[in-house]
């Protein structure tokens, strides 16, 4: 039986220090603030931001809510954004994403600023993360992975990670801050050739493909460790991630389970964004 990576865990122990952090602020006379910014009411929108703001408050952040109409205007919504943007008592901005077509979400990412963009729309913050300079925000999904395996000791240094994805959201950045960890990253895809072989090559395995059950028995190694990155629903209506958990576990040494994984660390590292955001205007 596999070990399995539990996100709580990590949320627990990346708990105490953002508290402390937070009361260093507040002694300061400053309180982090999230502004998170929902168009309509998409029922995944929903139950984040629900998640997100208990989040905050349990560490202590303040967290605003700007919910729009999903048939606001193009032009209304950018000047109401802007407000949001410019508004100095919020340290941190979160968008959600995809925006109603009728609305420039282009536009929206050159116009966020980056210094508040806490899951990396902006353009400034996207050529950061690739170019490994820290002061970027990283989005917030491959930064979780990232906490995951750090509170679970497990080392980067010459592994051989393989991620399954290819997006912008989260593969192509997570490669990118694997590879600062001087992990050897192999990046594949749906139309990767053979991709069963070179994922039972992997180390470490990230499914990140939005295939639901797409990763099964034949393509991990023996002990090899699989983070679980998607987030689907499958043909019962159940959630479930990117592999088929069930086939795997018994073939894997450590992974991480769906629901209960690395989503449940994301809103953390959203919490954690907006403290270094706030940090560094005091």
């Amino acid at each position: 039986m596999a070990e399995l990576l539990k996100g709580i865990e990590v949320v627990n122990g990346m708990k105490d220090d953002l508290s402390a952090r937070v009361s260093v602020l507040k002694r300061k006379g400053v309180t982090p603030c999230l502004g998170i910014v929902r168009v309509g009411e998409r029922p995944d929108d929903l139950s984040y931001e629900k998640g997100a703001v208990k989040r905050c408050d349990g560490i202590g952040l303040s967290c605003k809510v700007f919910n729009f109409p999903e048939d606001i205007s193009n032009s209304d919504f950018i000047r109401e954004f802007e407000k949001v943007n410019e508004d100095s008592g919020v340290h941190g901005i979160l968008v959600f994403r995809p925006l109603p077509k009728h609305i420039d979400e282009e536009r929206i990412k050159s116009l966020i600023d980056p210094a508040k963009d806490m899951d990396c729309m902006s353009p400034v913050n996207i050529a950061k993360v690739f170019a490994g300079d820290e002061t970027g925000y990283a989005p917030c999904t491959p930064r979780a992975v990232m906490e995951l395996l750090k509170r679970f000791d497990i080392s980067l240094t010459g592994k051989k990670v393989t991620v399954v994805g290819r997006s912008m959201v989260v593969g192509k950045p997570l490669a990118m801050l694997l590879l600062k960890e001087h992990a050897t990253v192999t990046i594949c895809h749906t139309r990767t050739a053979d991709i069963r072989e070179e994922c039972k090559k992997a180390e470490i395995l990230i499914a990140a493909a939005g295939v639901p059950k797409m990763i099964d028995a034949s393509f991990v190694g023996t002990d090899a460790i699989v983070i679980d990155v998607g987030i689907n629903v499958d043909k019962d209506g159940n959630l479930c991630g990117d592999v088929d958990f069930d086939n795997v576990e018994p073939a894997v040494g450590r992974i991480t389970p769906v629901p209960g994984g690395v989503g449940t660390v994301t809103t953390s590292v959203l919490a954690m964004h907006t403290i270094m955001a706030c940090e560094k205007t005091v």
